[in-house]
């Protein structure tokens, strides 16, 4: 007895601490898998935007609406380019819905993923390929079209510092004294090296240079959003704000009411508020059962129902609860009708025999009370 006495406190903590490392790892486990949708970000304050309900999708063939389109349109928005001198027509993450063709500077096989453009003398520009990756700077929304049709100038690249800083070190060592009576073959080894040095680099700004000549600028656009509560008829409206003097890059703003913040959705896959309550709840209750028979066992000696934790308050709780039990089915009995008085054990559908039988029960009652007098 007094060896289990002295086991018992060693053993009980170290049950809790394995209990402890067991929700522990349970609670750390079950970590998000998934990754942002598209078309949704998520500020560093916590508000969540989902502009998934402005991107125009495409109707069915016969016209209708897809079941899967959740009230989104179903034609690319517009936008007046006022004295630019062309109108724009965009969407939003998705590429624009109508189809286009002969897109300049762009292959033919890149025309659907087109999500903003331009018609000018019947000539069709692309402002940007389709992203479904808004960001937030600050409190701005943007969403960024790039890879566009061509624009601006050429571009001219300077030689690289590293290139000039070699050219000069060549030229700096490069050394030719014709007075110099004492030059030796190694010095003149040195020189040949410098001189096929200079010639290489040269070539390799040239090749720089000719790539350089290739590569063009493209035009990209730059989407503000702004929330908008009152919008009409709850779809966006897209107004097209500047471009830059090289009409490389156009900036346009959308107001719309999936541009306010509102609090993310429980993502598929990642444990929610309850689930972690849930796992709390279940290790508290798995502590304290496991916990309590240990010590009722090994230090009270109890067996049988008495191992359990608090075994008189819950068994004093069942009790109660069979009492109410009872007493809830027997207020419910009383509800339903119930006959009183005499009860035929038999019946016959002809009347004299009906009077026959009630004539002998009087009878009988009669012989009784006689019989009771007596």
């Amino acid at each position: 007895m007094r060896f289990t006495t002295m086991m018992a406190p060693p053993a009980f903590p170290a049950i809790v601490s394995l209990l402890t490392l067991t929700s522990t790892t349970f609670a750390a486990d079950p970590e998000p898998t998934t990754t942002a949708a598209a078309c949704t970000a998520s500020s560093t304050s916590g508000a969540f935007f989902d502009l998934r309900p402005d991107a125009a999708i495409k109707p069915k063939p016969n016209g209708s609406r897809p079941p899967h389109s959740r009230g989104a349109p179903l034609t690319d928005y517009k936008a007046r380019g006022f004295d630019y001198g062309a109108n724009f027509t965009l969407n939003i993450c998705n590429a624009v819905v109508e189809p286009i063709e002969d897109v300049k500077d762009i292959e033919e096989s890149k025309w659907q993923n087109i999500s903003a453009y331009y018609v000018s003398q019947g000539d069709y520009y692309s402002l940007g390929f389709q992203s479904a990756k808004p960001v937030t700077r600050g409190r701005e929304l943007v969403l960024q079209y790039t890879g566009g049709s061509a624009c601006g100038k050429k571009k001219s690249r300077a030689p690289h510092l590293g290139d000039r800083g070699a050219q000069v070190h060549a030229g700096a060592t490069y050394k030719d004294y014709e007075s110099d009576e004492d030059e030796t073959p190694s010095s003149s080894t040195g020189d040949n090296k410098s001189e096929a040095g200079m010639s290489k680099d040269k070539d390799d700004e040239d090749d720089d240079d000719k790539a350089a000549e290739e590569e063009f600028r493209r035009k990209s656009t730059t989407i503000f959003f702004s929330c908008d509560r009152d919008a009409l008829g709850g779809n966006a409206q897209v107004s097209f704000i500047a471009v830059d003097p090289e009409e490389c890059n156009y900036v346009f703003k959308v107001k719309s009411a999936h541009a306010c913040g509102g609090a993310e959705p429980h993502k598929p896959g990642s444990v929610g508020p309850g689930s972690v309550f849930a796992i709390i709840l279940v290790v508290a209750v798995l502590v304290y059962l496991l916990g309590g028979i240990f010590y009722n066992r090994t230090v009270g000696n109890a067996r049988g129902w008495r191992q359990l934790p608090n075994h008189l308050m819950w068994a004093s709780v069942w009790s109660f609860i069979c009492d109410m039990f009872v007493i809830a089915t027997s207020s419910c009995a009383r509800l339903f009708p119930s006959r009183r008085g005499y009860h035929y054990l038999s019946g016959t559908s002809g009347g004299a025999r009906a009077r026959s039988n009630r004539e002998d029960e009087n009878r009988l009652i009669d012989q009784y009370d006689e019989e009771w007098e007596d």
